[in-house]
């Protein structure tokens, strides 16, 4: 187990899900945790996990949107700590509706969080490591930005967003060997993203199969701290709906909405709403509790069949 005794870590989006377990896990190692979300009262409790398990962690709330705050988080982590040795990008928000039934201002809010707030903390961190000639970047993507789906537009935009972000800047700091930019994307992940979610769509929402304990996703991110890669993908999904959108795309986009309509969606009515993207809400906690299916679940299955077909089709596989 690889120790991260005495690294100071900074997580957004540290308040629930991912960047709360992946709190947990960093402070575990030994690191000492600065840990930034909108909401203070879940965030502390989140700082008070971490403190239990014998580090030290710091709760600063923070609104990733801003410019202001994410620089003023950043600068409260010098001024306790000295330095900055790894910095996650992991706050975000969700949205679902068809496109043009979503409020413009949902759209842009979701793109202030999600993009905007991977650039300010890019920003904040890569300042620093430029100047100390060395640092680690994390940014949490999604399966998404590889495989878009319908009645998630401009959450699907926002992540292919931050991969390209990503890998643009990767190669902007080759020049900087010690300056390590990473992606981690994990499909469907058993969070409360979903309860959160901005919902338009007129019925409840529920995590697309096959769905991934939050765990499996902070031990990538933690995976890729210790040993730093362009990019960590969770699980088969990613890959698997990359690559059949890039063999059979016509086939994908007649196939996808029906699944996302059966899979996503409920069967209860919900009324429109904003869901968290414009203030916190509860509850925090890393797992959403949603019931969990096996690692290859309906969606991976459909994938994959379709991959077999497209390559028979064209001859790249024998029967």
């Amino acid at each position: 187990m690889t120790s991260f005794q005495d690294k100071v870590v900074v997580i957004t989006g540290a308040s629930s899900g991912i960047g709360r377990a992946a709190a947990r896990l960093f402070s575990e190692r030994g690191a000492r945790v600065v840990l930034a979300a909108r909401g203070s009262e879940e965030l502390e409790k989140a700082a008070a996990e971490c403190a239990a398990l014998g580090t030290i962690a710091l709760a600063v709330p923070t609104d990733v949107s801003d410019p202001g705050s994410v620089d003023a988080l950043a600068a409260v982590a010098l001024s306790e700590y000295g330095a900055i040795d790894i910095w996650v990008n992991d706050a975000g928000v969700y949205m679902m509706g068809e496109f043009s039934d979503v409020p413009l201002a949902v759209h842009r809010r979701l793109v202030e969080v999600n993009v905007m707030g991977v650039i300010h903390g890019m920003r904040a961190a890569l300042r620093h490591f430029e100047q100390r000639g060395h640092g680690i970047v994390i940014n949490v993507a999604s399966a998404a930005g590889r495989a878009p789906y319908a009645l998630a537009s401009t959450y699907c935009g926002s992540k292919a967003a931050v991969r390209a972000i990503t890998e643009a800047v990767r190669q902007e700091q080759r020049r900087r060997p010690g300056i390590e930019v990473c992606l981690v994307s994990p499909a469907s992940v058993d969070t409360p993203l979903f309860v959160h979610a901005a919902n338009y769509t007129g019925l409840e929402l529920k995590p697309m199969p096959p769905i991934y304990d939050v765990a499996r996703v902070a031990h990538a991110i933690v995976r890729v701290a210790s040993r730093p890669r362009r990019e960590l993908s969770v699980g088969a999904t990613p890959g698997v709906l990359a690559l059949m959108r890039l063999l059979m795309k016509p086939i994908y986009e007649r196939l996808q909405p029906k699944i996302v309509r059966r899979t996503h969606l409920g069967t209860r009515p919900a009324s429109d709403q904003s869901g968290n993207l414009f203030q916190p809400s509860s509850p925090g906690g890393e797992s959403g509790g949603w019931k969990r299916s096996r690692p290859y679940g309906i969606l991976a299955a459909i994938a994959a069949g379709g991959i077999v077909t497209a390559l028979r089709r064209r001859h790249l596989l024998h029967a």
